[in-house]
Order: C-alpha cells, then structure tokens, then sequence
C-alpha cells in the first residue's frame, strides 16, 4: 500500500529560528515557506533525499497546537506516500484499522491526506498522503 515516506513534520516554537538553526547546522537550504491558515500553522520545508522534512510552528489553536503544549518541539508526523488514498483508506478499514476523520483533507501543494488513528500504530502519529499533483518538488 504505501511506496515510501512522503513527508515527515517536526513542531517548533519560532519558525524563523528553527530555519535558522537547520541551514546553519544541516547545511540545507530552506527556501519553501508556506501556511495553512486552516490548520493553524506556518511551515517551512525541505527535501532530503525524496523526503519532504517540513518545520511547522502553530500560530492558531488546532492539533498541532495542543500537540505542541503537550510534547514540545520535535517529531510531530511521518507521512507515507501512497498512490490512491481512497484505495489505501479502503484497505486500512478493511484491515481493522481507523483513521481521525472520514475524508481525507487537502494540504500543502493539493496533497491529499488522511490520519491514522494514534493508537493504531503504537503511538505514532501516521498520515497517507497521496501527492500527484505533479509539484512534489522544488
């Protein structure tokens, strides 16, 4: 079902000063910003390798938010690519397995994703993501 990790997200407190501290540390050149006011987070991103590594600071209440009072800074979400998310939903639920909503929501660039429920992987929190809108990199 999944062809490998799409994305992986990391909460931070001051985006500007996380930028900062990746360029300066990693030697990585972060020229993508973006925001998804419905989500209520400002981003920065990216790639290494094939995978998308985005800093994301909440601005607004929301899940990564609360997520970020309660853990901190730091790992937030891995993000599997998949080819068909309603195929890959399909197959989660005839699996057992559940996702936090029914539909899948649109995020940066049109990707289409979806989360899995926490506690169905150990903890983690999973996301498909289904990415064909031909803008998967720089």
């Amino acid at each position: 079902m999944i062809r490998g990790v799409h994305h992986i997200n990391f909460l931070v407190r001051d985006l500007d000063e996380a930028v900062d501290r990746y360029q300066r540390l990693l030697g990585v050149r972060i020229d993508r910003r973006d925001a998804l006011p419905g989500r209520g987070v400002r981003m920065a991103r990216f790639l290494a390798g094939e995978t998308w590594i985005v800093l994301v600071q909440p601005v607004a209440d929301g899940v990564p938010m609360r997520h970020l009072q309660k853990h901190g800074e730091g790992f937030f979400l891995i993000s599997y690519g998949v080819d068909d998310i309603a195929e890959a939903v399909s197959s989660l639920r005839a699996a057992g397995g559940y996702t936090t909503s029914d539909e899948a929501r649109t995020g940066l660039d049109g990707w289409r994703v979806i989360d899995i429920a926490a506690d169905e992987l150990n903890g983690t929190v999973v996301q498909l993501c289904q990415d064909d809108t031909g803008r998967d990199r720089p």
